[in-house]
């Protein structure tokens, strides 16, 4: 019912209330007892009816404006969605299209009547479909942004370098409802990165340096690899004694950063003093260069791991040493004339680190192989080792 003609209807009804009154009164049968009560009652009933029908009409007024104030909005954030830079797509967990805006329609070369009930996967180069339905299962599964480079066909048209950005959108049980997607065509920006792009120095060289001293603790960023342009930089974790174990040495034109680990504690400090510079892994995604560049640092980096694990599970302290000077004479050293010249000084402390042993055996073992020949230092008391082999 509308609430104004019931408002009227509820005023007409008291009205006639009144009247009736003032015409039952005059009539001789009815018991003057009776008649105001029965009439006192009815005018409360009438006048309770006509109070709600006005808080309803005010409710009414309140609950059009929200109604025009909603619409509103949903017209901005329509307009929004129409009009983004970007290319924005909806679709249900199987990838079939829900909704497009404008600017996916034009990248995909479709009008936005034609994209609506087709499957995304249909615009996928055909060697790359397979990798896209895997991510569609997994998406479901988890709650954590997906970035892809594909190709995409356009239709009538030609492929692009395309990165695709998708999000899940689960209900109040927690179960996934559609994907939200976000294309980028990127084929531009690759192409000029092949043409500016020659070497390591280049592509690093406008990005901004990050100095730290030597001892000064490295902050650690997720979304960043850092790559180090000068100096040592430790890597290390703590053991349930709260001893620190050495697990990596990132020299120079290596990379490292938290992305890179599943440790929970992973701590990496300058040996001596540092530049790095910042990467962002997902510009490594997007960036074949980037990628081909950094892609033998961290096997680099890898293999390094496993050096270093291979000698953690030798049972005596002495073949450890022995294997950890190698690797630190492979890493760091330089050719002096008396034999391989560790460039960075090494503390009995940082050498039981990586031996997984204390400094006190350290200094006894060490001792030893002085003795004997085998190592020796200089002024600076950088370890030189000799006939290690």
């Amino acid at each position: 019912m509308n609430i104004e003609k019931f408002v009227q209807r509820t005023e007409i009804l008291h009205k006639r209330l009144a009247d009736l009154y003032q015409t039952a009164s005059l009539l001789p049968w009815i018991s003057p007892d009776l008649l105001p009560e029965a009439f006192k009652e009815l005018h409360n009933t009438s006048k309770i009816v006509q109070l709600a029908a006005e808080e309803l009409s005010q409710q009414n007024e309140e609950l059009v404006k929200t109604r025009n104030w909603l619409e509103a909005e949903r017209h901005h954030y329509q307009d929004l969605f129409e009009l983004a830079p970007d290319g924005y797509l909806v679709t249900n967990t199987e990838g079939i299209i829900q909704e497009a805006n404008l600017t996916a329609a034009k990248l995909l070369n479709v009008s936005k009547h034609f994209l609506v009930g087709k499957p995304i996967i249909n615009f996928v180069l055909l060697e790359e479909r397979q990798q896209v339905r895997n991510e569609l299962i997994q998406l479901s599964q988890s709650d954590r942004v997906r970035e892809l480079f594909v190709h995409l066909q356009q239709r009538y048209g030609e492929l692009f370098d395309a990165a695709l950005t998708v999000t899940v959108v689960r209900n109040q049980q927690g179960k996934a409802i559609s994907l939200r997607w976000m294309v980028r065509n990127i084929t531009e920006r690759r192409q000029l990165e092949s043409a500016r792009v020659k070497d390591e120095s280049d592509i690093f060289s406008d990005r901004p340096l990050h100095k730290y001293a030597k001892g000064e603790t490295i902050f650690l960023n997720p979304l960043v690899i850092w790559y180090v342009s000068q100096g040592l930089v430790k890597l290390s974790t703590y053991c349930e004694t709260g001893e620190e174990v050495l697990i990596g040495l990132a020299t120079t034109g290596m990379v490292f950063g938290s992305s890179l680990t599943y440790l929970d504690i992973y701590q990496a400090t300058a040996f001596a003093d540092v530049e790095l510079v910042s990467i962002y892994a997902a510009e490594v995604s997007a960036s074949a260069i980037l990628s081909h560049i950094l892609l033998p640092k961290i096997k680099q980096r890898l293999q390094q791991t496993e050096s270093f694990l291979a000698i953690y599970g030798r049972r005596r302290v002495q073949d450890r040493l022995h294997h950890v000077l190698q690797l630190l004479k492979r890493e760091v050293g330089e050719t002096v004339p008396e034999g391989t010249r560790l460039n960075v000084r090494f503390t009995h402390e940082d050498i039981a680190n990586a031996c997984c042993t204390t400094r006190v055996t350290i200094t006894r073992l060490m001792g030893k192989l002085q003795e004997e020949g085998i190592i020796s230092f200089d002024l600076k008391k950088h370890i030189i080792l000799r006939d290690v082999d």
